[in-house]
């Protein structure tokens, strides 16, 4: 995805009705589903608390015709693909250097 355009946001509404405004930062492919990887967006004026700042993934599921994010369906897919992420962040830092 290229940054010529700047960052790109989602809102998404969680389970208690709470909406949060999400920053892509990469997607990945892992056993045929596809998902994103965001960090909570910082509001201006309001400071996000240290344990909701870390990195959100989130699974895309495509619902009638349309693209929707979920959480992953277990821990163990949680981690394989947070593992995926990380390599691919720090593949690209070491690229850079």
């Amino acid at each position: 995805m290229s940054e010529d355009f700047g960052p790109t946001f989602v809102t998404v509404t969680d389970e208690d009705g709470q909406e949060l405004v999400l920053e892509f930062v990469s997607s990945v492919e892992y056993n045929g589903a596809q998902y994103q990887a965001f960090f909570p967006a910082e509001t201006e004026g309001e400071e996000t608390p240290e344990e909701e700042s870390g990195l959100i993934i989130l699974k895309v599921i495509h619902e009638d015709g349309e693209d929707l994010l979920s959480t992953p369906d277990t821990e163990e897919e949680a981690e394989a693909v947070y593992e995926l992420f990380m390599e691919e962040l720090f593949s690209d830092e070491d690229e850079e250097s």
